[in-house]
């Protein structure tokens, strides 16, 4: 048994925070139908690479899930997800306020078919508030909610993100642990809700510590200024063939290592100091001292050291690392074409119930006719359905 292998969700998401998070639900166990549109497919299925003809994208974030084809702006559409969230009681979806209420699908309606429904919506900017309706990505949930406002360095552009920072913590996070927790208060009244999840709110959320130097301290934090933003010597710092070094030694245990390491003992008061002018001599210090050895040679350096000292690695690096592989964070998963795909894995371990992966991301409408099959429908309903026009070109 899988720890979530109770929960049955239907998955009307595309892009990337609402894939994200059925992927981490799948994994953990949940049965997980993804309601796709056959005239407007998700974009995900078009963004290279490609292996085996199929999205590697489109197959790590679909995996163990199923594909339903379904135009709903069709009614027939409408009537067949009506009858699916008597028993698929969680929904997730990802269009702006209002567009599935349009559609006929919306939570007052499907509530009152299921009143267990639990229905998460994920937005920009949340089902209420001026900004509700306006369009959005990544980059601008960060930016309003003034988190890229103290990131990056002082007078320097904006840092991007290596990853949708907001999809991912924002989206995709955010709305597993609300789907979760609704989950749970439901096994106390039996009774679901709509879980309205901002990727703007999420972010918002994230400055929590920074918030209250402002908010309660009456500081603005900026770039370069706070213990984790620059303005100490915990940063990142050049070598001597161009890669990068991580420095995170705060603690005064792993301080003393440090400069014990880099024979720099002399400067621990002037480190130590938390006053502006000390921090930023201490840095250069690091600065000088860093560039001088290659990033293979700091590693072999700090590899027996508690000192809270890593290299910074490619990707192709972390996936090829040891503690990857012994993690089982790349793992092996089968695909439709009959071959196999190396994928990242889940993080989250639980000793009882594993994750496990099923198939990489079903072609668009692939299990349409299974699906109605377990709905119970006659095959004169099966083949109304179909003639219907509901399921467009994403018929199976």
């Amino acid at each position: 048994m899988q720890a979530l292998s109770n929960l049955k969700i239907l998955d009307f998401t595309t892009l990337v925070p609402g894939p994200f998070a059925t992927m981490m639900l799948a994994d953990l166990g949940a049965d997980i139908l993804r309601v796709e549109s056959p005239t407007r497919p998700d974009m995900i299925r078009a963004m290279g690479p490609f292996s085996d003809g199929t999205s590697t994208t489109h197959a790590v974030l679909n995996r163990s899930k199923r594909s339903m084809g379904l135009d709903l702006k069709n009614p027939a559409a409408v009537e067949m997800v009506k009858r699916l969230v008597t028993d698929y009681d969680i929904v997730i979806e990802q269009f702006r306020p209002g567009v599935m209420d349009r559609l006929g699908v919306g939570f007052e309606t499907l509530k009152k078919i299921n009143p267990k429904l639990i229905y998460c919506s994920i937005t920009g900017y949340g089902q209420t508030g001026p900004n509700r309706d306006r369009a959005g990505h990544d980059n601008n949930y960060i930016s309003l909610s003034g988190l890229n406002g103290y990131s990056g360095r002082d007078g320097k552009r904006t840092p991007i993100m290596g990853v949708p920072f907001a999809d991912l913590a924002g989206g995709s996070l955010h709305s597993v642990v609300g789907i979760l927790a609704a989950v749970n208060q439901r096994t106390q009244t039996g009774l679901g809700q709509h879980v309205d999840i901002s990727m703007t709110d999420a972010m918002f959320g994230m400055s929590a510590m920074f918030g209250s130097h402002y908010l309660a301290g009456k500081e603005e934090p900026r770039p370069g200024t706070t213990a984790l933003n620059g303005g100490t010597f915990y940063d990142y710092y050049l070598t001597a063939d161009g890669r990068n070094l991580s420095i995170g030694s705060l603690e005064p245990q792993f301080f003393t290592q440090l400069c014990a390491t880099l024979g720099l003992e002399e400067f621990i008061t002037l480190g130590s100091k938390p006053d502006a002018a000390s921090q930023q001599k201490f840095k250069q210090l690091l600065e000088d001292t860093i560039v001088t050895k290659s990033l293979a040679e700091w590693v072999d350096i700090f590899k027996d050291k508690d000192a809270c000292v890593e290299p910074v690695l490619t990707l192709s690096e972390a996936c090829e690392s040891e503690h990857m592989t012994q993690r089982d964070l790349v793992v092996s998963v089968d695909t439709y074409q009959g071959s196999v795909q190396k994928q990242i894995g889940s993080a989250i371990k639980l000793s009882d119930s594993p994750p496990t992966y099923g198939l990489c991301g079903a072609p668009l409408g692939h299990h349409n006719q299974q699906v109605m099959e377990e709905m119970g429908m006659s095959e004169k309903e099966i083949e109304t359905a179909k003639l219907s026009g509901m399921f467009g070109n994403a018929l199976v």
